[in-house]
């Protein structure tokens, strides 16, 4: 896969932090050699967090997320701070941009603070380096003894005039980055060389105009990074398909919304199982959230269902999150429901009013973002799934998607 199509879930995040003008959306531009951030003297020029996927030589496929200032004020400015905050459930690597001028301040200290405790690798950037000297002490004493009590090796001044240590910051930058686990597969692990592996595809008002969604897509390149032989249908052609084949497939993966037809049309010596199980696997919370799909049998007359969506997209009129799934909900308990709905970066800190949260597969999340959300549940006591467990469940097929993973949820 090439750099420029590395999927944002898959890339590292790095979040930029700092009082308003520190100089954060200068240093943006000056690590990226690019114009991504308004730069302007006005303070709280950056409002929201603003996301921008690129490459960072020498770290790679990166998205780079500049916040709204710590230290902005009135009731818009509280705001925006918490947004900025909300940006650490995302971020692999922190950095927080100092005015070097100024020093340490408490709105930094309190960030930090929640970096630690988060554990997220970090760098602090003393930014203004062109007019403070190195060697010139902190116009505070407290602000010195805040920057004392670092670690040497994360902080750097520099000056986004001069290009001073901007080079030295990337690198610094990329000593941070998380080791990836090169053990982890979407389905590769499960499959030989050669080995057949049917997806089946439904193609209708909901399905994007002209591609695949993302997990689709992923799954068909970890299949060929196997080696192995996909094999794409619609659930309409999937009998034939099968019926095609000159051997037995060694696995169906099927998108959740038709799993009660694609279960019946295959017969019981092929596994089955579908992208939204697959994913959670490979984000490591399949235990999580099958524990969680069976809570549904035990939900009461009026309890709220939160169903909420990483990605933002247009509604349609069978949409599988608004539509879909309250009425298989409803149908399968026998019981009168309250559901809720979010999308995109919107997650309720507030967890109390909900019985149940049902989350999408997470494809465009992180796994910091996705790990955050299951703790967040776990904190609150609400048991969270995700759609495809949910529907298998639902229809009766839980324990037969699930078989191939079976040592993954015990």
């Amino acid at each position: 896969m090439s750099l420029n199509n590395t999927p944002s879930a898959d890339r590292t995040h790095i979040g930029i932090f700092g009082r308003r003008n520190a100089g954060k959306s200068s240093v943006i531009n000056a690590i990226t050699g690019q114009n991504l951030a308004i730069v302007s003297d006005v303070k709280g020029t950056t409002t929201d967090p603003v996301l921008k996927a690129m490459e960072l030589l020498p770290l790679g496929p990166v998205v780079m997320i500049d916040t709204p200032g710590l230290d902005d004020d009135g009731e818009l400015g509280a705001l925006r701070i918490q947004k900025a905050y909300q940006v650490l459930n995302k971020t692999d690597i922190a950095v927080l941009v100092i005015d070097g001028s100024v020093g340490m301040t408490k709105e930094d200290e309190r960030i930090l603070a929640r970096i630690k405790e988060k554990e997220i690798p970090y760098v602090i950037v003393m930014n203004k380096a062109d007019i403070v000297s190195a060697s010139a002490p902190t116009p505070d004493t407290e602000a010195n003894a805040a920057i004392a009590s670092i670690p040497q090796d994360r902080i750097i001044r520099v000056s986004t005039v001069t290009n001073e240590n901007i080079y030295e910051l990337k690198e610094l930058i990329a000593r941070q980055a998380p080791k990836e686990d090169e053990s982890k597969r979407i389905v590769g692990d499960l499959l030989n060389p050669l080995d057949l592996a049917v997806l089946v595809v439904p193609i209708d008002s909901a399905a994007p105009k002209g591609r695949l969604i993302l997990p689709q897509q992923q799954t068909i390149r970890d299949i060929l990074e196997a080696g192995a032989i996909p094999v794409v249908a619609r659930e309409s052609e999937l009998p034939q398909a099968l019926a095609s084949l000159n051997r037995q497939p060694k696995l169906v993966i099927t998108d959740s919304q038709a799993f009660e037809k694609v279960s019946k049309d295959t017969p019981e010596e092929i596994p089955l199982t579908s992208f939204s199980i697959l994913f959670a696997r490979y984000k490591g919370n399949l235990k999580t959230v099958v524990h969680g799909a069976r809570a549904l049998d035990s939900l009461k007359d009026g309890d709220t269902i939160l169903i909420s969506e990483g990605c933002t997209h247009h509604r349609q009129c069978e949409d599988i999150g608004t539509v879909k799934l309250p009425n298989w909900v409803r149908k399968h308990t026998g019981k009168d429901l309250n559901f809720a709905f979010t999308s995109g970066t919107e997650f309720p800190l507030d967890l109390s009013p909900y019985q149940l949260i049902i989350h999408c597969g997470g494809c465009t999340l992180n796994e910091r973002e996705m790990k955050y959300r299951l703790k967040c549940a776990e904190d609150a006591g609400v048991p969270m799934t995700n759609y495809g467990i949910a529907i298998a469940h639902m229809h009766g097929i839980l324990e037969r998607s699930i078989a191939p993973f079976i040592s993954d949820v015990r």
